[in-house]
């Protein structure tokens, strides 16, 4: 780590008014320990990205994403396929990335932890899909992609409310949701490793989680995740019943989760997911927390793709 750029939201998480004497106080900390460093802070949603580039294009070699899920997501898309490292600080409302990391929730202590990081490569998850306009995109992520009941979440956020209100509002999103969705069917077509046969089924929801710990109240949601998968691990909903989606749900804060033939775990090579003929619902679809469009999608993971800065003590 010689030249970092560390960029951040001025609007993520719900202490925003504070980041800019934290700032100071983390470019001394960088300083200190001879490293070349400059803070730079997105202008509009999506702009994180084009600052990733710019920063790699002054010679930076290690880009340190400061935010909440989405800034990572926004940031990472710019350094996959290259060799600079990305870093991860957490301060937004919820930082999924930081917690399976090891990273403390104090910037500052996150930050001092990178110091002594290990640069590693990982595989990371790619998800194609449907935009606004019709028009097929693709997306990097490295928390989780899903399509169902999460984006439906997703869909219904109100990233006023969120940042008002924080992780507090995640959760009565979360209950609006169960109340009101209809959970849809929609065909999910996996190929499993060794298997050249496609399995097709039928899912309301299915999550492609890519780690181990999401910190706060669900921590580990599915076994064997983990960024050093070169596999998808997948969760799928075979299921319509709030019932169930609850009690997996109520079992999963309390981490006595488990997975039947309903809610199903397995690993994947790819999942390709369309709407069922005659169902004409609209399925949304986000990755790393944020809204990307609808299905028609598809999964697959980019091997070796990502210098990741992983603190010594990250049980990976």
């Amino acid at each position: 780590m010689r030249r970092v750029a560390l960029i951040y939201n001025p609007a993520s998480g719900m202490n925003s008014n504070g980041h800019a004497s934290w700032f100071d106080d983390a470019l001394a900390v960088l300083r200190e320990a001879g490293v070349e460093a400059e803070v730079l802070a997105t202008r509009a949603p999506g702009t994180g990205g084009d600052l990733a580039q710019e920063a790699l294009r002054q010679g930076c070699d290690t880009i340190i994403a400061c935010g909440g899920d989405g800034t990572v997501n926004e940031v990472m898309q710019s350094l996959v396929g290259g060799q600079a490292a990305l870093g991860v600080v957490p301060l937004g409302t919820a930082n999924a990335l930081a917690a399976d990391l090891g990273l403390s929730s104090s910037p500052a202590k996150a930050l001092r932890m990178l110091l002594t990081a290990v640069p590693a490569r990982v595989s990371v998850g790619r998800i194609f899909y449907r935009d606004s306009g019709g028009a097929t995109r693709s997306r990097y992520f490295t928390v989780a992609a899903g399509m169902g009941a999460d984006a439906q979440f997703f869909y219904r956020l109100d990233a006023r409310l969120k940042r008002r209100f924080g992780y507090a509002f995640y959760l009565v999103e979360a209950l609006r949701v169960w109340f009101t969705h209809s959970f849809p069917l929609f065909q999910a077509t996996f190929m499993i490793p060794g298997n050249p046969k496609p399995q097709t089924d039928e899912v309301s929801q299915l999550l492609a989680v890519r780690i181990c710990d999401f910190g706060g109240l669900v921590h580990r949601l599915v076994p064997g995740a983990t960024l050093r998968n070169n596999n998808l691990r997948l969760m799928a909903f075979k299921t319509r019943s709030r019932l169930r989606y609850l009690s997996f749900i109520t079992a999963a804060l309390f981490r006595r989760q488990t997975f039947s033939g309903k809610i199903e775990v397995l690993d994947a090579v790819s999942v390709e997911c369309r709407h069922l003929e005659g169902h004409p619902s609209r399925i949304y679809v986000e990755a790393d927390g944020e809204l990307l469009g609808s299905l028609p999608a598809r999964i697959e993971i980019v091997p070796d793709a990502l210098t990741l800065l992983i603190p010594a003590q990250a049980e990976l």
